[in-house]
């Protein structure tokens, strides 16, 4: 059985991509930051698999808790083959650069840039003594052509960092039946990050092309179907799963 680490993967697109992988029979860890109601009711609603579920409770801009994740992962379920990197600051507010504080900077920063890098020291190893492993990063669209990102400049930045490091550790790590890639979500919003493509094709949505609203269940298969092991070829890639939304320009 093969086990994942998903971080904030207790509500919203997380959740959706948890879901995904215990559908799969795998087990999951799980984080959440403070939103510990949510993390709970995760568990009551798949109590009949309470065995496969392994919650933790980290904030990904803390070294420690990073480390004291991989620990109880590998202590209890003995391997890492996934690790999802859903967990990930966002400031929703639309300011200049200039208009950025230091702290607000640096958790964009070491929350999107420096938690992978310090979740890829740890966890790569053991993926090297399965002989595979599948490591999935978030993005932004654009990111992979390095796109500004106008109100976004922090988070665009490490996002963009990000995505160097995502195709290096594609090359590093192929030897060793590793891959690595960046799945970019379009514009999901409010209750559809943890709707089914069902739900969504049932709303009519005039701003994305293909008429309807992007989901939390689109996320969750494009990331199913690349840490399938058929799916080795893939690595290194850049998906943007936004319906044909131009998300960075729609402001403009």
């Amino acid at each position: 059985m093969r086990h994942a680490i998903i971080t904030a993967g207790t509500k919203g697109l997380g959740k959706k991509v948890t879901e995904q992988f215990l559908k799969a029979d795998h087990t999951v860890t799980v984080t959440y930051r403070t939103d510990e109601k949510k993390a709970k009711e995760l568990l009551e609603q798949y109590s009949e698999l309470s065995d496969r579920i392994q919650l933790v409770q980290v904030d990904v801009t803390s070294q420690f808790d990073l480390k004291q994740l991989v620990e109880k992962a590998v202590g209890r379920f003995g391997r890492i083959d996934f690790l999802i990197n859903n967990a990930g600051p966002y400031i929703f507010e639309r300011k200049k650069l200039v208009d950025y504080s230091d702290d607000e900077w640096n958790d964009m920063i070491r929350g999107n840039l420096d938690a992978a890098f310090y979740l890829l020291k740890q966890i790569i190893p053991v993926m090297r003594t399965q002989a595979f492993g599948r490591i999935i990063n978030y993005g932004f669209q654009g990111a992979g052509t390095s796109s500004g990102w106008i109100y976004r400049s922090a988070f665009a930045a490490a996002k963009v960092g990000l995505v160097s490091l995502t195709k290096t550790i594609a090359f590093e790590e192929a030897e060793n039946g590793i891959t690595s890639n960046m799945v970019c979500p379009g514009n999901i919003t409010g209750d559809m990050k943890e709707a089914t493509i069902e739900q969504g094709k049932k709303i009519k949505g005039d701003k994305t092309p293909i008429g309807r609203p992007g989901t939390g269940e689109d996320i969750a298969r494009t990331i199913a179907f690349l840490c399938e092991e058929q799916s080795d070829m893939i690595t290194g890639t850049i998906y943007e799963v936004t319906g044909g939304l131009d998300v960075i320009n729609r402001y403009r």
